[in-house]
């Protein structure tokens, strides 16, 4: 008996992207500490007022099945905040509550791709999404952004990757980049998706965590994209709540309506008890949300500190997200071998580049998900064992 061809295409030919994380996860289940740098999940548990209310929705006897595509109080409270946000006007019969935000973009790619159909995606990416859009039966094309403008995509090659193809999928703010795609950016890639007629999925789940000042721009909201726009999003980065997968569509009715089937012979719909607690999350969990979002800010402040005046290692200061990139090329290793290094002499755990696409080679990902004391120390010793490089 033999696997699916589908399932056997899945991993990635160039290789497993989370091996790095994988092996100093084994080092911890070892018994060796290792400061783990290397996974966007908190250093924090989920706050206690959202536990409590978790808990008391299943004590009240919210076990039971839930509304599929999400409890009708919940899609509107998400509906609001996607308002709020954006200002694109948002109706609860456009949203669908998900399990996790990876979810919502496998299913927007089901909602949107026949087989074989290809989706350009920018090149640094999120680690998942090659292998996702290969689990909806899509093809990747491949769109780099140069690090030395910032990654931000090059609207003329993102032009010409996207003749034929079904659908553009973009992340900002960036996993793993931290860039936030500049106002001019994102009307030109609005305007690239009107003339080839694709659809846009939008990654929006770091909507909440922007620097320097700037804002969030959802292409939802530029003219004429709301009918072609798929937004992703999470209180996983936002709320403490990565275990507990909660996310969430918000697409045109004519995508949202057919996917509740979808949802029915996969998901099954999402926990009440979980719903419940996403909605005391959204209605009263803005200084939760503040908190985490000005502990990143401090954080992302403290490495561009530590970085200044280094020769080995180069940093960008990242403009949104729970990351910074920084570029060791100057070392002469690659990110693959530089974080294998640093890892087995200094049991610090990084995220290799070339995980997220040829255009992050030659750097790693740092999560910025330790405390503050912790983080400082790892990121002065990654300094130095490049120096030493």
């Amino acid at each position: 008996m033999r696997p699916s061809d589908r399932v056997l295409s899945l991993p990635d030919p160039a290789g497993n992207a989370w091996a790095i994380f994988e092996r100093a996860r084994a080092m911890q289940e070892a018994g060796r500490p290792v400061t783990m740098l290397s996974i966007g999940d908190h250093d924090r548990t989920t706050p206690a007022a959202l536990l409590d209310q978790m808990a008391q929705s299943a004590r009240a006897g919210n076990t039971g099945y839930a509304p599929v595509p999400g409890a009708a109080a919940l899609r509107a409270a998400i509906a609001a905040r996607a308002a709020r946000i954006t200002g694109a006007a948002t109706t609860p019969e456009e949203v669908t509550v998900t399990p996790g935000g990876q979810f919502a973009l496998y299913a927007a790619l089901i909602a949107t791709l026949d087989p074989g159909d290809r989706v350009v995606m920018i090149d640094p990416y999120y680690a998942t999404y090659p292998l996702t859009i290969r689990a909806a039966s899509g093809t990747a094309v491949i769109c780099p952004a140069d690090p030395d403008r910032g990654f931000q995509p090059d609207l003329a090659a993102l032009a010409e990757a996207a003749k034929g193809a079904r659908a553009l999928l973009i992340n900002s703010p960036n996993n793993p980049t931290g860039a936030v795609y500049s106002a001019e950016t994102l009307h030109g890639i609005a305007e690239i998706c009107r003339k080839e007629d694709l659809w846009l999925i939008s990654d929006e789940v770091y909507d909440s965590q922007i620097w320097d000042g700037k804002t969030h721009l959802s292409p939802r909201s530029l003219p004429g994209m709301a009918e072609r726009t798929i937004v992703i999003g999470s209180l996983s980065k936002s709320h403490v709540m990565t275990g507990s997968r909660l996310g969430w569509m918000i697409a045109p009715r004519a995508v949202i309506a057919p996917l509740w089937e979808f949802q029915i012979a996969t998901t099954y719909g999402v926990p009440g008890y979980t719903q419940d607690m996403a909605m005391h999350a959204l209605t009263h969990g803005d200084a939760i949300a503040a908190e985490v979002t000005a502990t990143y800010a401090a954080r992302r402040d403290m490495a561009v500190r530590l970085f200044e005046g280094a020769n080995a290692v180069r940093l960008s200061p990242p403009e949104g997200a729970m990351y910074v990139m920084l570029d060791v090329r100057a070392t002469g290793l690659s990110g693959v071998t530089f974080a294998e290094r640093l890892l087995d002499t200094h049991a610090i755990a990084v995220m290799p580049g070339e995980g997220f696409g040829a255009a992050a080679a030659g750097h790693v990902r740092v999560a910025l998900t330790v405390e503050d004391a912790a983080l400082a120390e790892a990121l002065v010793t990654l300094r130095r064992f490049a120096d030493a490089l």
